[in-house]
């Protein structure tokens, strides 16, 4: 009932800038958290970024300082603005919601199938 949908992801040289977008659809109740995580090969998944509905955001400590991630409420929708980026930053990144929907008033975590982001030196 629920889907998210990536978009943003690409190719762009050390230093340069992204801006990710994830879009909620469905049967939506209301979103308590939206946020990016990355896996690349050979590694752990990790939490990027995230905002709660009260605002609060936290961030991985390799990305503080470079990278900004809002919310559009209206639109169902979480950005995550990357810039400065490193060739570290290369990696596929998922968007991450958790959700209440109308059918079933539960928090449950929903996601997306993938952005990659690739960095050049």
């Amino acid at each position: 009932q629920v889907q998210l949908v990536e978009s943003g992801g690409g190719l762009v040289q050390a230093g340069g800038s992204l801006r990710l977008s994830c879009a909620a659809s469905g049967s939506i109740f209301s979103i308590n958290a939206m946020g990016w995580y990355r896996q690349a090969p050979g590694k752990q998944r990790e939490l990027v970024a995230a905002v709660t509905s009260g605002g609060s955001t936290n961030y991985v400590d390799s990305v503080k300082g470079r990278s900004t991630i809002s919310r559009d409420d209206a639109k169902n929708t979480v950005y995550l603005q990357m810039n400065s980026l490193k060739p570290e930053d290369t990696a596929v990144y998922y968007c991450n919601a958790r959700i209440a929907t109308i059918s079933f008033n539960a928090q449950y975590d929903y996601w997306g199938q993938g952005t990659q982001v690739s960095v050049s030196s």
